[in-house]
């Protein structure tokens, strides 16, 4: 038997191998799995993909889910992630100065508030989309 308690001599057995492998196979999937909640919790949190803007289809349904999505963070208290979603909304609405009226008059004034100084930051962020789509075309 050597120092350590090993029985081998030292030389690690194939079970020690099996079991290493095992784990860091495991490990890999954790992380990958881990990696990939990071992602969607990032789009969910205000970054989410904007639709293709000459899709009338994707573009409503692409709206109601934001509007949807920023309620309902917004009633569990995560006001930051809520005005993301609403803004997205406001971004690509074909009547956005009614749809700020009614979030005006809905919302708490800190709230909407915040969704104002995040007007713009989205409205470049739809230039900026536009310009990649018409880059693409050309």
């Amino acid at each position: 038997m050597t120092q350590n308690g090993d029985r081998t001599g030292g030389s690690p057995s194939v079970y020690n191998i099996s079991v290493s492998r095992a784990t860091k196979s495991r490990g890999a999937r954790r992380l990958r799995g881990r990696r990939k909640k990071q992602k969607l919790a990032k789009e969910r949190a205000g970054l989410s993909k904007l639709p293709d803007l000459k899709d009338a289809e994707a573009v409503q349904k692409f709206f109601l889910e934001e509007i949807q999505l920023g309620e309902e963070l917004l009633a569990q208290g995560e006001y930051e992630k809520g005005v993301d979603h609403l803004t997205n909304a406001i971004a690509v609405c074909g009547q956005p100065q009614q749809l700020l009226q009614v979030l005006q008059q809905t919302l708490p004034p800190p709230v909407f508030q915040m969704l104002l100084t995040k007007l713009p930051t989205i409205s470049q962020r739809i230039v900026s989309a536009q310009c990649l789509a018409e880059d693409d075309v050309e």
